[in-house]
């Protein structure tokens, strides 16, 4: 890893951090709708990072990532959950497992409200670079939510996507598909190696762009090395 890399890590990593959280509260906030209070009685309806950091998917995962030059991402502690609590199972399911997805989708579209923001905003000399980071740091938030979002709707047992898939399948086959989850991580590990996960974010990449571009004709997009839109600053 260069430093230009690491620098981009740095800056990436809180806007990574954020949004893995984010995505775990709000899990767990679906299942409290949804009548089930797990998550709340062990303390994790909150947004302190420490009640959510998982050693691998927080720390390791994101930092292999980057080493290698792939798509950072990352995730937090499974928020638990007890579906037996969910007034209607199937319909309860189903909205807890997409509300990680739709709350990373609503975070980039936020980030792109504000990377325009911050662009229409006069450059103050003295603040310029500080105006550009920040920006950045916005660009980082539109992309890194859109890849966890898709990422995360990969019908992988136990990604959020298998959750929705196994309901669309046969009563036979969704128990068997379910068991797949014991070898989700290893088959996640694998297609890290792969050029298949690349093909899989491209979309959300290529939304990230538009997101980008849309921005840049809204007012000023800053030039940033570190910038996920490159170019020098």
């Amino acid at each position: 890893m260069n430093s230009q890399a690491l620098q981009t890590f740095i800056l990436s990593a809180p806007v990574l951090l954020f949004s893995v959280v984010a995505h775990e509260v709000a899990h767990g906030y679906a299942a409290l709708k949804q009548g089930d209070d797990t998550a709340l009685m062990l303390g994790r309806l909150t947004f302190n990072p420490i009640k959510h950091i998982d050693p691998f998917m927080t720390i390791i995962l994101p930092l292999a990532l980057a080493f290698f030059g792939g798509p950072i991402l990352g995730g937090a502690k499974p928020v638990p959950v007890n579906p037996r609590k969910y007034r209607q199972f199937k319909r309860g399911d189903i909205i807890v497992s997409l509300a990680g997805i739709v709350t990373n989708i609503a975070l980039a579209a936020v980030c792109t409200v504000l990377m325009i923001i911050i662009g229409l905003i006069p450059v103050i000399p003295s603040l310029g670079e500080s105006q550009a980071l920040l920006q950045a740091m916005m660009g980082w938030g539109v992309l890194i939510n859109l890849w966890l979002a898709a990422f995360n709707l990969l019908p992988i047992p136990p990604l959020d996507g298998s959750h929705v898939l196994k309901y669309l399948l046969p009563p036979g086959w969704a128990l068997g598909y379910q068991r797949v989850g014991f070898f989700g991580i290893i088959i996640l590990l694998f297609l890290l190696q792969t050029p298949f996960l690349n093909y899989w974010l491209a979309p959300a990449t290529h939304l990230s762009i538009w997101s980008w571009t849309l921005a840049g004709h809204a007012g000023h997009l800053f030039a940033n090395p570190l910038a996920p839109w490159g170019g020098p600053g």
